[in-house]
């Protein structure tokens, strides 16, 4: 009823503003008018002016408030803050209570719930002067089966020739301590230092003039490649723009690399890497676009593999070969997906990952070879629960849709907000 009122009297004085432009065109018409009618003709107006102006505002703010569920009746009155316009609106409602935001401001609207099942790496920054340690446990299975024939397939069924199969699991269990600080509203840094122990179970059968089965178990435990990011948020996402964020990463080679591990006469290898061996910078942008309750987010990433001089020999007798220099192919990385706050407390997201891996080339003795470039496919779901203002559950989900992918990777995190 107030709303109507309100707009009925803003009506009658945008008609009085009306009537009064119309007679100053006719007098226009009909005679000079002189300065002093004229101005007090545009006073008149101005005033008029600022009370349809003051009354819309406070419509406005009475329909925000009333969708806030400010009011619990559709019908509760409120009246306005300007003395005037109640003694022309609404006389009897002088004596109500004043509403709890000046008029012509619009009430505050709640926040955005949060999205924790964002991965940290996608852009989610930290605010200033907080401190988030996040200790994770991590969980890798690969396993490849291959089977390679050299010969001739007279029929199906019947070859002749020598076939050749592999078989190779390797299981990778990963504890990791990671610190990010907001330095800004828009920069928060990251270190992180992971440990890394990992299994491998390998056989091979060759058949030739007998059938020939090996098979060998490997392992490896040690500090793998510490890294370092850094995130800077370009812009501020308002009027529903998008969110850009920048991403930056260096990652020295602090692991045990695949030419530091102990081989034996034969050349082969009788422990397992835990890290790259080599330094790598990455640098991307990610994209956020909030639409509460959900976030929808895309990065792009490109990962260097800097070069390096390995001049070591592998084997011994016959089987040694030199290794010079081996450059790792570099990566290009994307990701896409979003995040769906259900509640306040609980959120879960989906997504798809992607990385191009270029071939490396490696110095063998008088020869350089190539190998062969990498597809690595995973689709990405994870969840997370807000126990408390510090203190966060988050657990996601990889599984490989490539052959060159893991088969499956699993972790959990508990970061902690100072």
């Amino acid at each position: 009823m107030l709303n109507r009122s309100l707009s009925a009297k803003a009506n009658g004085q945008f008609f009085v503003a009306l009537t009064l432009a119309a007679s100053i065109g006719g007098a226009a018409h009909a005679q000079t008018v002189s300065p002093e009618e004229f101005a007090k003709v545009q006073r008149e107006l101005a005033r008029q002016a600022r009370v349809i102006e003051a009354q819309q505002r406070e419509i406005d703010a009475l329909k925000m408030e009333r969708l806030a569920g400010l009011h619990p009746s559709p019908e509760a009155p409120a009246a306005p803050a300007a003395p005037a316009v109640v003694a022309q609106v609404a006389p009897n409602q002088q004596n109500a209570p004043a509403p709890n935001a000046p008029v012509g401001e619009r009430p505050a609207e709640p926040a955005p719930q949060v999205v924790a099942a964002i991965p940290p790496e996608i852009g989610v920054l930290t605010p200033k002067g907080h401190l988030v340690i996040d200790p994770s446990i991590e969980y890798d299975r690969f396993s490849t089966n291959r089977l390679v024939f050299r010969g001739v397939e007279i029929v199906p069924g019947i070859q002749l020739g020598v076939i050749e199969a592999s078989d190779a699991a390797q299981d990778t269990g990963v504890a990791t301590l990671a610190a990010r600080y907001g330095v800004t509203s828009r920069l928060e840094i990251e270190a992180r230092v992971p440990y890394i122990w990992r299994s491998a179970r390998i056989t091979s059968l060759a058949q030739r003039d007998q059938t020939i089965s090996r098979t060998s178990n490997l392992y490896g435990a040690d500090i793998g490649d510490v890294e370092f990011d850094a995130r800077y948020q370009l812009n501020s996402g308002a009027d529903g723009r998008p969110i850009f964020v920048a991403t930056s990463r260096l990652k020295p080679p602090t692991g045990t690399g695949p030419y530091d591990v102990n081989y034996d006469d034969n050349g082969i290898a009788t422990s397992l890497a835990t890290g790259s061996g080599f330094w790598g910078l990455e640098g991307g942008m990610t994209a956020l676009y909030l639409t509460d309750p959900a976030i929808i987010y895309g990065s792009l990433t490109y990962l260097h593999n800097f070069s390096r001089d390995i001049n070591k020999t592998i084997g011994s007798g016959d089987s040694a070969v030199h290794v010079g220099n081996v450059e790792p192919g570099d990566s290009i990385g994307m990701s896409v997906g979003f995040g769906l706050a259900l509640n306040p407390r609980f959120s879960f997201s989906l997504g798809y990952a992607h990385n191009y891996i270029f071939r490396t080339t490696s110095e063998f003795g008088q020869t350089t070879q190539r190998s062969l470039a990498l597809n690595v496919g995973r689709l990405l779901m994870g969840w997370s629960y807000v126990l408390n203002d510090h203190l966060t559950l988050n657990n996601s989900f990889e599984f490989g849709v490539t052959s060159d992918a893991p088969d499956v990777r699993i972790i959990f995190r508990v970061p902690y907000r100072f």
